[in-house]
């Protein structure tokens, strides 16, 4: 929850959605997307969960490509109460989520992966083949995560 944004928002432009966790089944997708900063061997990830069942926004971490990074998304997910996980694979889901809580394949994240598609589409940082690219870490980070709060959670900033 991005409380510096609440507190600018009018009681009337305020919605609030209250569910039981026993209620409600939540399935997330997860997957990390790369990026670099100043060169190619200076590697960026951008490591996110959208819900499964609305392709809503949950949280995203940009960090490495280790396991402490799917580990501070996992953190950030938890209020959330998965029940399932859906990935493409990569060791870290594998070694930090339960078999029984974890599905591998391309069927069940094809809405992730179109997101991956949009953001290459609309910040040319994340292009593959691209001239244009982040000279520092810290705006790297803002440039992207100012577009995901304002497209997948849906906040105007």
């Amino acid at each position: 929850m991005n409380e510096a944004v609440l507190a600018e928002l009018e009681p009337t432009q305020t919605l609030v959605r209250l569910c039981l966790a026993d209620d409600l089944e939540v399935e997330a997708e997860v997957d990390e997307m790369w990026s670099f900063v100043q060169s190619k061997h200076q590697q960026r990830w951008l490591w996110w969960a959208i819900d499964h069942s609305t392709g809503q926004g949950l949280a995203y971490v940009l960090a490495d490509h280790k396991d402490n990074a799917f580990l501070a998304l996992k953190a950030l997910l938890e209020p959330f109460g998965i029940m399932q996980f859906y990935s493409d694979g990569w060791g870290a889901y594998e070694r930090h989520v339960a078999p029984v809580f974890h599905t591998v394949g391309k069927r069940n994240t094809q809405q992730i992966e179109r997101k991956h598609l949009t953001l290459r589409t609309r910040i040319k940082r994340l292009a593959r083949k691209t001239i244009c690219f982040s000279k520092s870490i810290v705006m790297h980070d803002v440039v992207i995560g100012l577009f995901i709060n304002r497209i997948a959670f849906g906040l105007s900033i």
